[in-house]
């Protein structure tokens, strides 16, 4: 009995032939809805002056936005649903970064919606020009 040959481990048989390989998974570019509406705030003085995330200088009195998601660079009409002023700003920076808000805007541009005072207002984003 002490001869006799069998294989320690039962597993599967090893073969020569490589295993197929899985064909390389491909992501899509990011499909951004051509509309959105939700809530929007601006900034101001805090940031005035320093570099937003595309590396331009942040102006608080321009017409720029800060968006989590859009290509830097695309030119977005915002208009304010409560008194349908619209303005076309460029998205140059990131954020908002507070929970059920989907867009900061520049002083500037919160002027031309006239939201200033109330702070938050309730906009739909249209893109104009993509950058894609």
């Amino acid at each position: 009995m002490g001869c006799a040959s069998h294989p320690r481990y039962r597993g599967k048989p090893i073969t020569d032939k490589p295993k197929p390989s899985k064909p390389a998974k491909t992501t899509a570019a990011p499909k951004y809805r051509s509309s959105q509406i939700g809530y929007a705030s601006y900034y101001a003085h805090k940031f005035h002056g320093r570099p937003t995330a595309s590396g331009e200088i942040y102006d608080m009195n321009g017409l720029s936005a800060a968006h989590r998601e859009l290509p830097l660079g695309t030119i977005i009409r915002v208009t304010h649903m409560a008194n349908g002023k619209s303005v076309v700003v460029k998205v140059n920076d990131r954020g908002p970064f507070i929970k059920g808000r989907i867009l900061d805007l520049s002083l500037g541009a919160a002027k031309k919606l006239a939201m200033v005072n109330e702070g938050v207002a309730r906009v739909k984003i249209e893109i104009v020009k993509s950058v894609n």
